[in-house]
């Protein structure tokens, strides 16, 4: 018999928690819905963005990254989850339902939730020293649990994906749609959502694979003499809702093993939106044995950098729905 109460407290608890889940542009384009004992997840088409992700796929990606941030949490609050995915087909928003148990936690999901605390994305340069084929074998072993992958991009490769994100860079750059939503989204001042401007640094065009350029940036980048980031690109069999969904969760899980190991990180999707540098990286990175989902950066604050600002989120309220 589940203590409803309990499972009330647990359930807005581990929504906070859930809300520090990396989303593209911060939209957090999530909603909540606790139903008797199921946990439903909702994506918010409201909060679609057209021109930065025309397909959808970043916004399920975004919902599937707060889901398994949610089960991390419940996880720690003693509850194990089990998810339905997209339960109705009548409603394609309605991404999942989790069903709990009580349990007590354990020491890896005990490690995870604290993880969800510090780890923020870091968009600067990062520092000369090289992160361990051991570290990375870690990160990369979290992904299969979701259905995914996570593939190391050696740097004989590299340059698929360094083409990509300079011609996603230079297509948006003349798209006035996608300035025009840039500049709603980014270089925010006291906001809950968007990505402020205080945690974005100025463009680098003349980095190898180039990440997003955000809309007055005020972070200080950092000077540094080599800049050893590792790339890894998560990737799924399929290209569905469900892929993308859980291809969420797996970057979810990623990026918190990563903070666990005092790495830092961040995601770029930019080049993914488009259909034709998306097959391209599959075809040229993944040798079209997969799809691309996210391309994650990961390595070690130079030194001297200064701790990031915290990015703002929406509090609980504004994203549960009550039945």
């Amino acid at each position: 018999m589940i203590d409803r109460s309990a499972l009330a407290q647990a359930f807005e608890t581990a929504v906070g928690m859930a809300a520090r889940a990396p989303s593209i542009h911060n939209t957090q384009p999530w909603r909540w819905r606790l139903d008797d004992d199921v946990i439903n997840l909702f994506a918010d088409p409201e909060r679609h963005l057209p021109a930065a992700d025309p397909d959808s796929r970043g916004l399920v990606m975004s919902c599937g990254a707060a889901l398994h941030h949610l089960r991390v949490a419940l996880a720690v609050l003693g509850w194990r989850s089990q998810v339905k995915y997209l339960p109705d087909a009548a409603d394609p928003n309605h991404l999942a339902a989790v069903t709990v148990t009580p349990h007590p936690p354990e020491q890896g999901e005990i490690e995870l939730a604290a993880a969800i605390v510090h780890r923020q994305s870091d968009r600067r340069r990062f520092g000369p020293r090289l992160v361990t084929q051991s570290h990375l074998r870690r990160m990369s072993a979290v992904a299969p649990h979701f259905g995914a992958a996570a593939r190391q991009v050696p740097a004989s490769l590299r340059g698929a994906l360094a083409q990509a994100s300079h011609r996603a860079a230079d297509r948006h750059a003349l798209d006035p749609r996608y300035q025009s939503e840039m500049a709603r989204w980014s270089g925010r001042h006291g906001s809950p959502d968007g990505v402020p401007a205080a945690s974005a640094p100025p463009a680098r065009t003349a980095d190898e694979i180039m990440l997003r350029t955000f809309a007055s940036p005020e972070l200080s980048d950092v000077d540094t003499e080599a800049d050893s980031s590792e790339w890894l690109v998560i990737c799924t069999p399929a290209d569905d809702r469900r892929a993308h969904l859980r291809a969420g969760e797996a970057a979810s899980a990623l990026l918190l093993t990563a903070s666990s190991l005092t790495l830092s990180s961040c995601l770029q999707s930019e080049p993914l939106a488009m259909p034709d540098l998306a097959a391209a990286i599959r075809t040229e990175v993944l040798q079209d044995a997969a799809y691309p989902q996210a391309m994650v950066r990961v390595g070690w604050a130079a030194a001297g950098a200064a701790p990031l600002p915290l990015t703002p989120r929406r509090p609980a309220d504004d994203v549960i729905d009550v039945s």
